[in-house]
């Protein structure tokens, strides 16, 4: 997949309290809006299989529907167990009305 850039969203499809899910290649990735700047992680929780996406979003925290865990949005650090490592980021920018991510 390299170091391309992937279109995958319109900017007005995710919102600060309505993050989405995108699918590249075999990953799974969330977008989350959070005052005016877009994050993507990956979305499947490192504990149990859930879309962090579809969790609770508190200040710069997404809180896994399943069982808890707790990820900071801005840099994918674990902040609450019962997950045990943080998520992977992917750059993310906006070119000609788009979001576009990087995925290596």
């Amino acid at each position: 997949m390299g170091n391309e850039w992937h279109d995958v969203a319109a900017p007005d499809q995710v919102s600060d309290d309505a993050p989405i899910t995108v699918k590249v290649g075999e990953h799974d990735i969330g977008i989350y809006a959070l005052n005016g700047r877009y994050y993507a992680l990956d979305d499947v929780c490192p504990h149990a299989y859930a879309l962090l996406s579809q969790g609770f979003i508190d200040g710069e925290e997404i809180e896994c529907p399943l069982h808890g865990a707790k990820f900071h949005i801005p840099s994918g650090k674990c902040t609450k167990e019962p997950a045990d490592r943080d998520l992977a980021c992917y750059a993310v920018k906006l070119e000609g009305g788009r979001l576009l991510l990087q995925v290596d």
